[in-house]
């Protein structure tokens, strides 16, 4: 059975960690689960955006152990990188969300814990409740994060408070958590927050989102060589698509825009 569930409803795509007698603690199957939905939703040229939440009582109280580590040839083969990506399923996991060309909103209440935490910094905003509870949590097992934490921590907060949640695997609300970089904003009901950001993004070209999530991922840390040079070729394609009309017409008549598919 799957612990992984995505319903869409007028081009928002809804995934949820459905585990909840287990505070939707990651297997071995709901990260290869997580891999495969982002994958699908990724060739989906009519989505508009993502919401990632958890069923009951939590976002996700991280990696369960007990269940992964009686599988050691699972994990290790969990382990291997793939070629072509670079990452394993491990990182995969949250990391395959960044892939998906159309913002993807974290809703998250009760624990956000390591591989949790992790899941939800990948997505683009994380809208959380201000007693949500936190932490990079590997470090209480003697690990590191190794879910595309350490990148997506690297990209949000500073290097000293980077190294600080790392190695203290402090436990901090939501509220703490909006003030370090990790929270966009707090919300008593993260869903109905997220579903309301993404019906605001919704209302703007697909193609532009699309664009304006690629330059930052693939730019936040080159140089300003590199990140003009793409944006020129991002805005030569918006300058020809359908959708930039939409837009450009919807605006001066203002009137709401009708858009098409996503080009790419």
């Amino acid at each position: 059975m799957s612990h992984v569930t995505c319903t869409i409803s007028d081009g928002i795509a809804h995934v949820r960690l459905d585990r909840p007698e287990k505070l939707n603690a990651l297997t071995l199957d709901i990260l290869d689960d997580l891999v495969a939905t982002a994958a699908r939703l990724r060739k989906d040229k009519t989505l508009r955006a993502v919401i990632v939440s958890g069923e009951g009582d939590a976002f996700c109280a991280g990696l369960d152990f007990a269940s992964v580590l009686r599988d050691p040839a699972g994990v290790a083969k969990a382990f291997v990188p793939r070629p072509l990506r670079g990452t394993n399923t491990f990182q995969e996991a949250p990391w395959a969300f960044r892939r998906i060309p159309v913002p993807v909103i974290a809703a998250v209440h009760g624990h956000c814990l390591g591989g949790g935490l992790q899941i939800a910094l990948a997505a683009d905003f994380r809208i959380a409740t201000p007693d949500s509870r936190w932490s990079v949590l590997e470090g209480k097992w003697g690990l590191i994060p190794d879910m595309s934490g350490i990148q997506a921590l690297k990209e949000l907060v500073g290097i000293d408070q980077a190294k600080l949640l790392t190695m203290t695997a402090e436990v901090f609300d939501g509220s703490r958590a909006q003030e370090l970089g990790l929270v966009t904003r707090l919300d008593n009901d993260p869903l109905a927050g997220a579903l309301r950001l993404a019906e605001e993004l919704a209302q703007k070209s697909p193609d532009a989102l699309a664009a304006a999530k690629r330059l930052f991922n693939d730019t936040w840390t080159a140089s300003p060589r590199r990140t003009f040079a793409r944006e020129r070729v991002e805005q030569a394609f918006l300058l020809a698509a359908r959708n930039t009309k939409a837009a450009r017409e919807a605006a001066f008549k203002k009137a709401e825009a009708v858009y098409g598919p996503r080009g790419r």
